[in-house]
């Protein structure tokens, strides 16, 4: 990602420069402008970033200055790869899943239970 010139400096919204110079105000505060710069005057404080749904609660350290507060609020949910999506629903391991596969899987599910 190109990275934005130096004489124009890191953006800020101007919500959050007001805010700058008055630390007590600023913690435990809602900020929806993701792509707005966190500022080394924001050290310490906690704040809750919105990720499109709720808000993620995040407290400002050292290591996050310089970069965007949306890069703290992840946007979607993490799914390991092979868990199911919907309830109790089994996992089809391989390139056939088509319907057929799923009644495959179904019916070979029926007849374990009944052997077991």
């Amino acid at each position: 990602m190109p990275r934005r010139s130096l004489w124009k400096g890191s953006f800020v919204d101007a919500f959050l420069m007001g805010l700058k110079n008055r630390k007590d105000q600023l913690s435990n505060k809602k900020i929806w402008s993701r792509r707005s710069s966190v500022l080394p005057e924001f050290l310490n404080t906690t704040v809750r970033i919105y990720n499109g749904r709720n808000f993620i609660r995040c407290k400002i350290t050292e290591d996050k200055v310089g970069h965007k507060f949306g890069e703290f609020a992840l946007t979607r949910k993490r799914r390991p790869w092979g868990t199911p999506k919907g309830k109790n629903r089994p996992t089809i391991v391989g390139r056939h899943t088509g319907v057929a596969a799923r009644r495959n899987l179904m019916l070979m599910m029926a007849k374990k239970e009944r052997f077991d």
